[in-house]
């Protein structure tokens, strides 16, 4: 089974991918034709800009994270930004730095990187504690601090950093209040053997195109769209009950006997957040117990930590999380 597909709790089957509806659909098929058998990945990563959320991107080298990244931008004609992460990195090479300049007598400030609408940052477990530090700040202050002085970053601003979930030398585990500053780890698994067969034909077919994904758009959104899906789902109604339901999972995570760390309160309202852009990628206008249950797994998967014995008898945040999304009592 591909990670990147949501899990139906009770069935315990992928759930579909949300059909060709809502505001953003000719955004979704381009990208699924240009990023191919990423379907679920792709919705996913949808959802969260709309819900205006960062995203974790895990998979192994070569299932097109930087792609899809890329993609992304360019469909919105968002500006775009990559930086690689590396153990010798130093804040200013992410957030810019003061330069004097005499003729003024006075110092400017030089953005960096990361002042972009969409910023990829690739192998983010790489960089040390200080850089880290100076992207947390990004990420939920939506501005850089330098010299005292803040500076707001772009209205769309959004991280979506890559790790690679198989090399671990030389790498900076991310502390526990960043992954919570993500509203989706989205994992990027192997396409189907269809799938891989169908991009192996458009990649033969295309020839050098192929490298360049951002050419193949042929009808590109802008950033005033992406403010309008956002400003609908702020407008999806949502039923107490529903309310009720998102509660109890994320209050469920911290009594679950496999796990050691649970959701915190913030993981309520990025739940929340994430499943009311779920139903309007689907067409709705109301939240329904599916779309939370649909999106919990992305938002969830990180934030919660097994027990010991849990690793030991070879559980996963996954497994843990469909089960214990089978006994939360569902509204109805």
């Amino acid at each position: 089974m591909n990670d990147e597909h949501q899990v139906d709790a009770e069935a315990g089957r992928p759930a579909p991918t949300p059909p060709p509806a809502g505001p953003l659909a000719d955004v979704r098929a381009q990208l699924e034709g240009i990023v191919i058998g990423q379907a679920g990945a792709i919705s996913q990563l949808l959802a969260a800009l709309i819900a205006g959320g960062h995203v974790l991107l895990e998979g192994v080298p070569g299932v097109a994270k930087t792609r899809l990244a890329r993609s992304l931008a360019a469909v919105f004609q968002a500006s775009f930004s990559r930086i690689q992460f590396t153990p010798d990195l130093m804040p200013s090479d992410v957030t810019g730095v003061n330069v004097f300049e005499p003729e003024q007598g006075r110092f400017r400030f030089r953005p960096g990187p990361i002042f972009a609408d969409i910023l990829l940052v690739d192998e983010v477990n790489r960089a040390p504690a200080k850089t880290q530090a100076a992207l947390l700040e990004a990420m939920q202050e939506r501005q850089v601090t330098l010299d005292g002085a803040s500076h707001l970053l772009p209205e769309a601003f959004t991280v979506l950093a890559t790790q690679n979930p198989i090399e671990y030398e030389g790498t900076y585990p991310l502390p526990e209040a960043q992954l919570d500053r993500f509203l989706m780890k989205v994992v990027i698994d192997y396409p189907e053997r269809d799938d891989e067969l169908a991009m192996l034909a458009a990649a033969h077919s295309q020839g050098p195109e192929w490298d360049r994904p951002v050419e193949h758009i042929r009808e590109p959104a802008d950033l005033e769209r992406l403010r309008e899906a956002r400003e609908a789902a702020h407008q999806i109604e949502t039923d107490a009950a529903v309310l009720e339901f998102v509660l109890s999972i994320v209050r469920a995570s911290r009594e679950f006997a496999s796990f050691s760390l649970g959701a915190s309160p913030r993981t309520s309202i990025m739940l929340l957040q994430a499943a009311k852009a779920w139903a309007l990628l689907q067409g709705r206008g109301y939240l329904t117990p599916d779309d939370v249950r649909d999106v919990a797994l992305p938002v969830l998967r990180h934030r919660v930590l097994l027990t010991p014995e849990a690793q030991i008898e070879g559980l996963d945040a996954d497994h843990c999380i469909q089960t214990l999304l089978q006994q939360v009592a569902i509204p109805r």
